[in-house]
């Protein structure tokens, strides 16, 4: 009996692999596509999730949104409610209308929202030019850069006024001058659009300005931060409680959203919306590449049989002079896990070059977790020893008698 070691057996299987150069590279590329398009697709899931996180950030960090659904439905008690909230770090209301803004005699729709003086901090608003305005300031604006841009004949700029006109609710129309502070940060054409009214679009004024235009006192929705990511969702909670306790809704029906008429949102949960999203999509593109490492697992073993066939002589030959079950066995599926392992190694590189150049094109941050060069490379292990060991217990159970006397 031949005690085969292992050195000897992958000399044999990379000599055999060698032997049939274009039969072997044919049957590696099923392996090849399959792990590339698995890598790849891992690979660009996790870029996504990590592009989706940073836009948030952009948006602003750790924020909680509370929006009325309803008119007259939050006023200072709410607002310090809020701000009495354990783990609120900072808070502020905002209202939104369209208003008539005329600039040198050209007038345009455009929205305007009131906000207080945090408003800038909490989601993030940056300026191309000049200044917010603070809780001191009366009749002063900041202008969205596509306003100041786009919307009239000549550009808006620092220290330039322009009039607003509101109608009141009662009919009347209130026309004021405005002194423009600031001109929001030019936008990134690329930024994904979390808010329905960008900061480019709006025309900023303090909230107690409107308010004192409109004649009203309440609010239409408040904007509030944490210190940390962790804190989001519990503080979110405690402030869903606090305001529905300050409008009146029985413990009972604090679970119950149809009769809540406000709705809170927060970063965590859209996060976490936006990573099942692309959770789901991975696990559905990963799912077609799995179908072509399956179709390539069927070509090594339809590949390995037609070896076995072929060596039929060989097999009797080496059974005649020693070599057992387990050596046969051992022999044609380290072959097979090798034949499977290169196409591993290449699909994962050619994953891993696949996924960079997407992203560069794509503009995602570039993320390539190392676990995926395991990954690939486990995978095709494993379908090397799977497709390998029908064909190997068929060569080992050869008679070796018969196996000699084959054509």
């Amino acid at each position: 009996m031949i005690d085969l070691k292992l050195k000897q057996a992958l000399m044999l299987a990379f000599g055999s692999i060698n032997s049939a150069k274009l039969r072997s590279t044919l049957t590696t590329l099923g392996i090849i596509i399959g792990v590339a398009a698995v890598v790849a697709n891992l690979s660009l899931g996790a870029s996504v999730n990590l592009y989706f996180e940073e836009e948030l950030g952009d948006f602003g960090d750790n924020f909680i949104i509370v929006i009325g659904e309803s008119p007259n439905l939050f006023s200072d008690q709410e607002l310090e409610t809020i701000r009495r909230t354990s783990g609120v770090e900072s808070v502020a209301p905002m209202k939104q209308r369209t208003g008539q803004v005329t600039f040198r005699g050209v007038s345009r729709q455009i929205n305007v929202e009131g906000i207080g003086q945090d408003y800038p901090d909490i989601v993030s608003v940056e300026l191309e030019s000049g200044n917010h305005f603070s809780d001191t300031g009366q009749y002063v604006a900041v202008v969205g850069y596509n306003v100041a841009t786009e919307r009239f004949d000549r550009p808006i700029n620092t220290r330039n006024s322009i009039d607003i006109t509101f109608r009141r609710n009662d009919g009347t129309v209130v026309t004021q001058t405005f002194r423009v502070l600031g001109v929001t940060k030019e936008p990134d054409p690329d930024a994904i659009p979390f808010n329905t009214q960008p900061p480019e679009d709006n025309i900023y004024i303090p909230i107690s300005t409107m308010n004192e235009l409109l004649n009203e006192d309440d609010f239409g929705a408040f904007v509030a931060n944490t210190a940390t990511r962790e804190e989001v969702r519990a503080v979110s909670e405690s402030i869903d409680r606090n305001i529905a306790r300050s409008i009146g809704i029985s413990a009972r029906d604090l679970d119950n959203e149809q009769v809540k008429p406000y709705t809170i949102i927060n970063q965590a949960d859209i996060i976490e919306q936006l990573n099942q999203l692309s959770f789901a999509l991975t696990v559905l593109i990963t799912a077609v590449a799995f179908i072509a490492l399956i179709v390539g697992s069927i070509g090594i073993m339809n590949i390995m049989l037609v070896t076995v066939t072929e060596r039929t002589r060989e097999i009797g030959l080496m059974k005649s002079i020693g070599f057992d079950y387990q050596d046969i066995l051992n022999l044609f599926i380290i072959e097979a896990v090798i034949v499977s392992l290169i196409g591993g190694i290449l699909g994962t590189l050619l994953g891993l070059v696949g996924s960079f150049a997407l992203e560069i094109y794509l503009g995602l941050p570039h993320i390539f977790p190392i676990q995926l060069i395991f990954l690939g490379l486990s995978i095709s292990i494993i379908i090397g020893l799977v497709s390998g060991v029908y064909p190997a217990s068929k060569a080992a159970k050869m008679d070796p008698v018969e196996a000699l006397r084959h054509e």
